[in-house]
């Protein structure tokens, strides 16, 4: 006997996502469900800290856009997604909102892996943030990885002698990945 898969809509999310007792959780809307997005671990914060705070320096001196943590919520099509890091530009959105989750997608997303981590959720957030023109910088903190996804690009996997670079996202953004690993 098959069971049938509930989902839900964004509006249906949204309404949940209100609930008082939602207020300090973090909430994705994936495929037409609902996870939460788990604390993961300190060194996995870390990272993503360390990213946000390069871009963020970068966006001091390059007052082109915004930089959001954990906590920023997109909207990716139908689906919710909070990012570790997430940029979007200021030409796509002048001001962040104080009351609502932003309707686009962003510019960069950065996913920092944690052992919380669901690999067929990972695959499906990159799978709609590059339908979407996001380019992710997916972090492998154990591995010391980042692979970089870029529309209509192969995959670029780097290691800790490689340079994350801003391309048309951040032009002249740059950053060696050995500098996102604490030492």
């Amino acid at each position: 006997m098959e069971l049938l898969k509930t989902t839900i809509t964004f509006e249906e999310f949204e309404q949940i996502a209100a609930l008082p007792e939602n207020a300090e959780r973090i909430l994705e809307l994936i495929d037409g469900e609902i996870f939460e997005k788990m604390p993961s671990n300190l060194l996995s914060s870390r990272i993503a800290t360390r990213i946000a705070r390069f871009i963020d320096q970068y966006l001091d001196a390059n007052p082109i856009g915004h930089v959001t943590g954990e906590a920023g919520l997109y909207r990716v099509f139908q689906h919710n997604f909070a990012p570790d890091v997430g940029y979007i530009s200021k030409e796509r959105l002048p001001e962040l909102d104080y009351e609502h989750l932003c309707p686009l997608s962003p510019d960069l997303a950065v996913e920092v892996v944690s052992a919380s981590d669901r690999e067929k959720n990972l695959a499906f957030k990159i799978g709609n943030y590059l339908a979407a023109q996001t380019v992710i910088w997916v972090v492998y903190p154990v591995e010391k990885e980042v692979h970089v996804y870029v529309a209509g690009e192969p995959v670029q996997t780097l290691d800790i002698s490689g340079v994350l670079d801003g391309g048309k996202v951040l032009p002249g953004f740059q950053l060696a990945v050995k500098e996102i690993f604490p030492q």
